[in-house]
């Protein structure tokens, strides 16, 4: 579902209205384009796939399990592959523990991604249950998939270091004092946060 373009685009005026630093640097870099990744569990499993790999090398893995388990890769046959047919499709021991922990959580129900709780907070609390999910990709999750509006990864560091830039900070602001800056562009964080990747890029091109 995602953030639509005309959202992101509303959320950054409404944002560049309280801080003029923002404002400049919508204007000088542009509005970005939506970022928009299917609901569900396959998102999820794919979030686990690409874990600290290129995303040629994750393309590769994901296109050999799906040949192996089926469109997909549904959670009934992930389970019941073996480790070795896993390991085959380019899968560690480690991200089979984490597939296998939101497979398990899927069939059980104890992770009902079409049921989240609308609090961000209490949603995160519930997709950091699974192995391999930590905070940063459930709020990517929350953000990129269910457009949740405000969602503020602050602890990711080309955020930290893209407000740092826009803001003329001496150093990049810390997880806690990206928080804090942001407090008052609720409830608009998650637009900013697209913005800011947007501004990084350029910022490193």
């Amino acid at each position: 579902m995602g953030l639509s373009k005309k959202t992101i685009q509303t959320s950054l005026d409404a944002v560049g209205r309280i801080e003029p630093a923002l404002h400049r640097a919508v204007l000088a870099a542009g509005y970005p384009e939506p970022r928009i990744n299917p609901e569900g569990y396959q998102t999820l499993l794919r979030t686990i796939v690409g874990q600290q790999v290129s995303v040629a090398s994750a393309s590769a893995v994901w296109n050999k399990l799906e040949t192996r388990l089926g469109a997909g890769c549904p959670a009934e046959a992930l389970i019941a592959t073996d480790f070795d047919d896993l390991r085959a499709c380019g899968l560690s021991r480690q991200k089979q523990g984490y597939a296998r922990s939101l497979a398990e959580l899927i069939l059980s129900g104890g992770l009902d991604l079409g049921n989240l709780p609308q609090d961000d907070e209490q949603a995160i609390t519930l997709l950091t249950q699974v192995k391999g999910i930590g905070r940063w990709s459930a709020e990517i999750y929350l953000l990129f998939a269910l457009g949740r509006s405000d969602i503020w990864p602050a602890g990711d560091l080309a955020i930290q270091a893209g407000i740092g830039d826009i803001l003329g900070c001496e150093k990049r602001p810390s997880e806690q004092e990206l928080r804090n800056i942001a407090v008052p562009w609720s409830p608009y964080r998650g637009s900013v946060a697209i913005f800011i990747w947007h501004h990084y890029n350029t910022m490193v091109m």
